[in-house]
């Protein structure tokens, strides 16, 4: 039986919670047959040790529906993700240690646009930085809905490269989602720890390289996933994205106190979908007015800016080009651009 085969029904193994398969994620590190005995050895990067058990006895399941297979010897070796923080410890070793800054983009609540919203900033800071040779990443910490690989246009299989995860790159631009490791029918169904130890991957298991700015797009909500990528990543700060109207600053301002909880600055509020420009250049003010301005305040922070509601800006996303690429002379372009300075001067950047 040959070696190939063995791949063939090792293809078949899913690793736990997703829907991509244990060879194509680069974990098996070696396959031996002879005389009826498949040796496999596995290597998986988590301190998960449940996780190992599961790939162990899925791979024996696997091997033992072959008729050629007699016996089966599976090697299950753990490279622990988190690894304790030290003088010694190398950027090898810490993929995020060519990071300078990680921001994330946070609301508490849905419908508010911040998929746009970090697709487009993304863009926008990497314009500013790539003059000074300087680059920018792009992570979908939106696990059960990510929307980045539409926003970004790209939606392909990461590579492994020595049992790390290459980024995706498109744009100029460094990106990670959950959208890449599953099939895009596929639903995420996750209680909390599966939630954290993927936002730990993809923070400790990602080679990121050197990057000036990490944008972080948050999903929903103030639970498991803004708790652990707090805990996980250490933060330079978040922008908090809301809407005009109450019942969105209401649960804006709790996802900020949330975040200030775990010691996250904000670095300040930003409206969207502010007004609407109708065909006469009448500004309809649709969800209401000053709410980003009002939950800025009571927040103590700054009001980075606002952004109108705008169908280019839909229309862009849809595409793969984020509009702040596609249209750079465009108004909402510019309001981007403007709050992409502001941000870089409160990080000290400018």
């Amino acid at each position: 039986m040959s070696k190939e085969a063995i791949k063939n029904a090792l293809s078949t193994v899913k690793y736990p919670g997703f829907s991509r398969d244990i060879v194509s994620f680069g974990l098996v590190r070696s396959v031996e047959f002879q005389d009826g005995k498949a040796q496999v050895g596995i290597t998986v990067t988590t301190n998960d040790h449940s996780i190992a058990a599961q790939i162990r006895d899925s791979v024996e399941s696997a091997l033992n529906a072959l008729p050629e297979v007699d016996e089966v010897e599976v090697s299950v070796s753990i490279n622990a993700s988190n690894k304790p923080s030290g003088a010694g410890e190398t950027q090898e070793s810490n993929p995020l240690g060519g990071v300078k800054h990680v921001i994330a983009v946070a609301s508490g609540k849905g419908g508010v646009g911040k998929s746009t919203f970090s697709s487009n900033l993304a863009c926008a800071l990497s314009a500013l930085l790539s003059a000074a040779g300087k680059r920018v990443g792009l992570l979908d910490c939106d696990i059960y809905g990510p929307s980045i690989p539409l926003m970004m246009g790209i939606n392909q299989r990461p590579e492994i490269e020595e049992e790390t995860i290459l980024p995706l790159e498109n744009h100029g631009i460094s990106i990670m989602s959950m959208g890449f490791l599953i099939d895009e029918d596929t639903p995420v169904v996750w209680r909390g720890p599966m939630i954290q130890k993927t936002i730990s991957q993809f923070a400790d298991n990602v080679k990121w390289g050197n990057l000036e700015v990490i944008v972080v797009d948050l999903p929903p909500g103030t639970g498991d996933a803004q708790l652990s990528l707090a805990q996980t990543i250490p933060l330079s700060g978040a922008i908090i994205v809301t809407t005009p109207q109450l019942a969105s600053t209401q649960v804006a301002k709790r996802g900020a106190r949330m975040l200030e909880k775990t010691n996250v600055p904000i670095l300040g509020v930003v409206e969207n979908m502010s007004y609407f420009l109708d065909p006469n250049g009448e500004k309809l003010a649709i969800f209401g007015e000053g709410g980003g301005e009002k939950t800025a305040e009571e927040l103590e922070t700054q009001f980075l800016g606002s952004l109108p509601l705008d169908p280019e800006i839909r229309k862009a996303g849809d595409k793969g080009t984020p509009l702040t690429l596609a249209n750079k002379d465009s108004q909402t372009s510019k309001s981007f651009q403007t709050i992409a300075e502001k941000i870089l001067q409160k990080l000290g950047q400018q």
